[in-house]
């Protein structure tokens, strides 16, 4: 291990002391991480959430220009009824394993990027690193949703984004969007003695429900196909269904969390039509019989899907970087088609195995693939230079 890899794991260690998960404010992380790049003589314009108990902050360091910028977020997923055989907010070193919450997902490569900055204040660059460090990315992509606006006046708009979600330092294209969704099905109260008499809001549900994994059906037999995904179409999945207050009394109200996950490919606006149709149909079904049935869609969180050519200039750059070969694409969402979206050439490519650790208890990331993570970023600043 070098040097350069352990003065990382101190700032990781630092890092996962901070109990950032999402429903927690970040300004003590935050405050820590200002003050180690202020110190380094980093321009920072932090961006304030709208309710004011978290932020994100952009970073530059260097002359005007491009640039590349690297990017993370400073959330993680709480340990909640989770089983941990260690502190999770406290690094904890075995076998070549680092233990915590956020060490692959994704604090490791945060620490990466804190070292790399240290390195690049050191000598005098001739195109600038830039940084971005967001919140409230585990609950959908919150904060870099309204932080993407002030990137351009902040920082600049660089030539290349590096997004360092665990890929195991595997170079990621693509991953799918996602858009999540809350349906209020409204029927009609009653006593259960007479159920018939009245609409039932957990049977529309159910019918909902069954709409929904017909339109999964249709998508996976006529839907768009990439063979690059393990799930190669866009996929519809109800996670929650809540409902009455007693057994006998007929529901008025039940309501459905669901999402869909679509590939670029496939635009969600014609997913959400066909949603909405079906929508439409189950509520006309049952307003024959009571008028007020319905069945309304509120929209939550969404983010876009990332679709970056495999011969992009970004891609050979990131492979180079991470030496590496040939390209992924990843199940899970990132911050990575904002940038895009904005556009900035960007790939996906940081420490960690998402599909082994992400979101888990005892949530460790292997020494190694740390080491793999500076040497890249290493590599990036001497590109700087």
């Amino acid at each position: 291990m070098t040097g350069y890899t352990q003065t990382t794991i101190e700032l990781l260690s630092k890092l996962v002391t901070f109990d950032t998960v999402s429903a927690n404010s970040n300004h003590e992380m935050l405050s820590f991480i200002e003050a180690f790049l202020t110190e380094r003589d980093f321009g920072i314009t932090r961006v304030p959430d709208p309710g004011g108990t978290k932020a994100g902050i952009f970073a530059k360091l260097g002359p005007e220009g491009e640039g590349v910028l690297l990017s993370a977020h400073s959330d993680v997923v709480p340990v909640d009824g989770q089983i941990w055989t260690r502190d999770p907010f406290r690094l904890k070193m075995e076998d070549g394993k680092l233990y915590g919450r956020g060490t692959t997902d994704m604090k490791g490569f945060l620490a990466s990027m804190l070292a790399a900055a240290d390195k690049a204040a050191r000598q005098p660059l001739r195109e600038p690193l830039k940084l971005a460090i967001s919140y409230d990315e585990e609950i959908g992509c919150v904060g870099i949703a309204h932080m993407i606006g002030h990137l351009r006046p902040a920082i600049g708009a660089p030539r290349a984004c590096i997004v360092g979600e665990p890929t195991e330092m595997q170079v990621a294209t693509g991953h799918k969007g996602k858009a999540g969704f809350r349906a209020i099905c409204n029927g009609q109260a009653g006593h259960s003695a007479m159920a018939p008499e009245f609409v039932n809001a957990l049977h529309m549900a159910s019918d909902f429900v069954s709409a929904l994994r017909d339109l999964q059906d249709w998508i996976e037999d006529h839907g768009v196909r990439d063979d690059s995904y393990t799930v190669p179409y866009s996929t519809v999945h109800v996670g929650q269904l809540h409902g009455g207050f007693a057994l006998n009394m007929v529901p008025d109200r039940a309501e459905i969390e669901f999402e869909f996950r679509h590939l670029p490919g496939d635009p969600p606006e014609g997913i959400l039509s066909r949603i909405n149709a079906a929508a439409n149909s189950v509520a006309t079904a049952y307003a024959v019989r009571f008028p007020d049935a319905s069945i309304k869609l509120d929209e939550g969180a969404a983010y876009p899907g990332l679709e970056t050519p495999a011969d992009a200039p970004v891609v050979k750059q990131a492979q180079a970087l991470a030496d590496r070969v040939g390209t992924i694409k990843v199940p899970f969402g990132t911050e990575a088609g904002f940038f895009a979206g904005v556009g900035i050439p960007t790939v996906v490519c940081g420490p960690g195995s998402m599909e082994g650790q992400g979101h888990k208890s005892d949530e460790f990331l292997h020494v190694d693939q740390l080491a793999a993570c500076d040497a890249m970023l290493e590599r990036l600043i001497d590109t700087l230079v």
